[in-house]
């Protein structure tokens, strides 16, 4: 016989109003393991929306320290971390684990170019959220040249951007990416003589359009692991906060783009 339904027992349950969504797989949801590349301000909206979701393993990595400039757009973030010098991925894990007790986070302290590669395997999805174009075409490639979808995010002041990366099929990263953004890339990665220095503007940031950018980074994730595919972005999507617009614009594969070809 089965136990006595309690009034307000759906309460207790802290996914019952996800679990309401016909399509959302909150079993794939729990089991799933994430890689998080970048623990900045995207970073930490996209850790804060992934825990409250229910995903529980977490790899978050960054190479960097919190700095007191961090503290305006990032949750989790203190005034303690920066007089400590803490580390952003380890700050983040804390923060994680603060707020959804279930989840396992490990942080990473590493450039992500320094991660070894067995480090990507076993992840089902890997989201970026960096402020560089190198940085970006290495995610990309070690995601999906190994058939791990990609969300890749990106903000400029009120401006923002997302796209998804689904192997074996889908439009990748660099299949959209021009001359422009080629230029950058290797500028960035000639740099690195020790007698070289390339100073790299700040870029403007502020956590409203962080926020936004970052929820539908994680809408995606959630599609992704609940296997709806039909749900997903096909196209890069822009927002523009100053204007109160967003639009999709076509990405095709691109067959002679260097992952593409290499696969």
């Amino acid at each position: 016989m089965s136990a006595p339904l309690r009034i307000g027992s759906i309460d207790h349950d802290r996914y019952d109003r996800s679990r309401r969504i016909s399509w959302l797989d909150m079993d794939s949801v729990f089991r799933s393991r994430v890689m998080i590349v970048g623990a900045g301000a995207l970073g930490n909206e996209v850790a804060k929306n992934l825990a409250l979701s229910g995903f529980r393993n977490m790899t978050i990595v960054d190479m960097d320290k919190v700095v007191g400039s961090n503290l305006n757009r990032c949750l989790f973030f203190t005034d303690d971390d920066v007089r400590r010098e803490s580390n952003k991925a380890e700050a983040v894990a804390r923060g994680v684990k603060s707020i959804s007790a279930e989840s396992d986070p490990k942080a990473f302290v590493s450039m992500i170019e320094d991660v070894p590669d067995r480090e990507f395997d076993g992840h089902d999805l890997v989201l970026g959220c960096l402020d560089n174009v190198q940085t970006r075409v290495h995610v990309n490639f070690k995601a999906y040249s190994r058939g791990i979808a990609y969300v890749d995010g990106g903000i400029e002041g009120f401006l923002g951007k997302v796209m998804v990366a689904m192997p074996p099929k889908g439009a990748c990263l660099q299949c959209g990416m021009n001359r422009t953004h080629a230029r950058v890339a290797e500028l960035r990665f000639s740099c690195t003589g020790k007698d070289v220095v390339l100073h790299v503007p700040r870029l403007p940031a502020e956590i409203t359009t962080t926020s936004i950018v970052a929820a539908i980074m994680v809408r995606e994730a959630l599609k992704i692991v609940s296997k709806r595919r039909d749900l997903l972005l096909q196209n890069a999507f822009y927002y523009d906060g100053q204007r109160n617009m967003s639009e999709e614009l076509e990405v095709p594969l691109d067959p002679d783009c260097p992952v593409h070809s290499r696969r």
